[in-house]
């Protein structure tokens, strides 16, 4: 079962960011808000998705404890916009201020769950993290302003600033495969 994590503060806004990832995969999920996560629901987890959600909804900053699970964990697992965010933070990275809105270009260094070379991806983001300055994360994509996709060194942890859900739903498939 794929455990899918919605960081919203406000349900009408799952149906932008958290809706569309539950019709790409398609198969047994369950989805969870973050106010509500247990750790009965991330230990029955097979993987995990923590969703974006919108430009001004940051109430999950004020709760990053509620992810400190996110260290020890050793499943695969995506963070997506605001789910890389607090992948980041977790990790120790702070918080840089960059708005991104629209069809945006970014550039694949390497192979990334199906994605490489120059790609036209999906931003909805004022905020980034420069994975960088955080050890334990590999910098696969970068837009020409932030970091774009991430994965650990050792873990099955990727993160993306962009949002797949709208463009690149194959690499939603392709992490549902892992």
């Amino acid at each position: 079962m794929i455990l899918i994590i919605s960081t919203c503060s406000e349900t009408l806004h799952e149906l932008e960011f958290v809706k569309p990832i539950e019709d790409i995969i398609g198969k047994e999920f369950k989805t969870v808000n973050y106010k509500d996560l247990t750790q009965k629901h991330i230990d029955s987890a097979e993987k995990i998705i923590i969703c974006g959600t919108s430009l001004k909804d940051n109430t999950f900053l004020k709760e990053l404890g509620k992810f400190s699970w996110i260290k020890e964990y050793s499943k695969p697992l995506l963070g997506i916009c605001a789910g890389m965010q607090i992948i980041g933070l977790v990790f120790g990275g702070k918080i840089k201020k960059k708005k991104e809105i629209g069809l945006i270009v970014s550039n694949f260094d390497k192979t990334f769950l199906g994605l490489d070379g120059v790609k036209q991806v999906y931003a909805l983001h004022n905020n980034f993290i420069d994975f960088s300055k955080i050890p334990e994360f590999e910098v696969f994509a970068k837009s020409l302003s932030c970091d774009q996709a991430v994965k650990h060194r050792a873990k099955k942890i990727y993160g993306v600033l962009f949002h797949p859900e709208v463009r690149n739903k194959e690499f939603i498939k392709k992490f549902c495969l892992l």
